[in-house]
């Protein structure tokens, strides 16, 4: 009766060393879970509220609340220019509302760079940044470089007309931005079109520049890569450079007149310099 009693005392104690076992098993699975998620929620990074488009948005259509939505996004992404409060995105009336800029896609983000102002309107003057100033260039298909260009693009300026005796053709500018082409001011717009004026944003002193250049001469514009920075400096060339014709100097002798006097001394002759009459 006693080994009966021992033995089921130890399969018991076995059992109840197994159940201990699975317990504890189970609990360090339970606390690896629960660390594993507290490290995510740790690295879990902070979203914040910003409005992008519900729909595609065009250059010139009116931005209404319709037009937007509210969408989470990382605070460490945030774009430059994101609107995050309707007081600033919308007029506190709704009567004034933003114009867009340029195109935008579907949940894209509204920044700053995209829309005007409330109130205004898509115009030239709602791109010009502060302290600049518009000023017009009459161009043709071959200054105009075929037709290529479109608002957003820079350029440089060459000027082309006489100088002194020469004709020259001169780098005047480098690298200003066009902002509109004819009347046209969109920036998405991609197919070519043959303007007749392009309208750039210079300082106010080169406006005299570019106005005294246009009425002297002839203006050209040629085209800038997108990243291109590089600058260029002072350029010019004429016609005898282009053809590699050198110009020689030619100097001139000039004879010394000399004025002599003849006197007789006896038999002998004497001739004595003298000034002449018209270098008195």
């Amino acid at each position: 009766m006693r080994i009966v009693f021992a033995l089921i005392l130890i399969i018991g104690m076995g059992l109840a060393g197994f159940a201990v076992y699975m317990a504890q098993g189970r609990f360090n699975e339970y606390q690896s879970v629960l660390d594993s998620q507290e490290k995510a929620l740790a690295n879990n990074v902070k979203l914040v509220r910003v409005f992008v488009s519900t729909g595609p948005l065009r250059y010139g259509q009116k931005l209404s609340k319709e037009d937007v939505r509210i969408a989470a996004w990382p605070e460490n992404a945030i774009p430059e220019g994101a609107f995050t409060d309707p007081a600033v995105l919308f007029d506190q009336d709704d009567k004034k509302l933003r114009t867009v800029l340029r195109a935008m896609e579907k949940d894209e983000a509204i920044l700053a760079v995209k829309v005007t102002e409330p109130g205004q309107d898509a115009g030239v003057s709602s791109r010009l940044s502060s302290g600049m100033r518009a000023f017009t260039i009459s161009v043709d298909v071959a200054s105009g470089v075929s037709g290529f260009l479109r608002p957003g693009d820079k350029v440089d300026v060459y000027w082309s007309g006489r100088s002194g005796r020469r004709d020259v053709t001169k780098l005047i500018l480098e690298g200003i931005k066009l902002i509109a082409i004819d009347q046209i001011a969109d920036e998405d717009r991609n197919s070519p079109v043959v303007a007749r004026t392009v309208t750039a944003e210079v300082s106010p002193e080169v406006v005299g520049a570019l106005a005294q250049a246009q009425s002297t001469g002839r203006l050209l514009l040629s085209l800038r890569g997108a990243e291109d920075e590089t600058t260029t400096g002072n350029f010019e060339i004429d016609q005898d450079q282009l053809l590699g014709v050198k110009e020689e100097v030619v100097e001139e002798l000039v004879q010394k007149r000399v004025c002599t006097i003849k006197t007789r001394k006896g038999a002998t002759v004497v001739e004595i310099p003298v000034t002449c009459p018209e270098d008195r």
